[in-house]
């Protein structure tokens, strides 16, 4: 094998190996410091679709108040057992990071795991792009859902419910 072949194995095998380490630390510093914030136009599109859907059924939404209307998120089971967070008109973010309502100790939340926003009528959960998902029983959800009283909402080991 010539001098130059070799060389060039060299380069090639300390480029890969470059990459393989500014990837791990790209990935080391999104999970510490967390990823950015969505900008103010993406949270009215997301906000637009439950907007939606309460157009089409109102007489269902007009019913939904007379049994409750949720006061507090509270975490049901997982590590942050009992802590709970009072609700209001400002969108609620579980998970990791220090801008969280409710800072989850669950080694299977991201960051910015999933959020919890009204319409004024109605709470939708969200997921804000975790890596192990966030469920409504065994249904992973991809977009604003809406959520009752009651219904568990699971973010890797945790539950979350909305109540009274």
């Amino acid at each position: 094998m010539s001098e130059l072949t070799l060389t060039l194995i060299k380069l090639g095998f300390l480029a890969v190996l470059w990459l393989f380490v500014l990837s791990a630390v790209s990935v080391i510093r999104s999970d510490v410091f967390g990823t950015k914030a969505p900008t103010a136009t993406a949270r009215p599109q997301a906000r637009e679709k439950p907007k939606s859907k309460s157009k089409d059924k109102p007489a269902a939404k007009t019913r939904k108040p007379t049994r409750g209307v949720p006061t507090k998120l509270q975490v049901v089971s997982g590590p942050n057992s009992g802590q709970s967070v009072p609700l209001s008109d400002q969108p609620i973010l579980l998970g990791r990071g220090t801008d969280a309502a409710i800072r989850l100790d669950d080694d299977y939340v991201s960051t910015r795991h999933a959020r919890f926003a009204t319409n004024g009528e109605q709470w939708f959960v969200e997921d804000v792009g975790s890596t192990n998902g966030t469920y409504l029983g065994s249904q992973r959800i991809t977009s604003p859902v809406p959520v009752g009283i009651g219904i568990q909402v699971r973010l890797g080991k945790t539950v979350v419910e909305l109540r009274k």
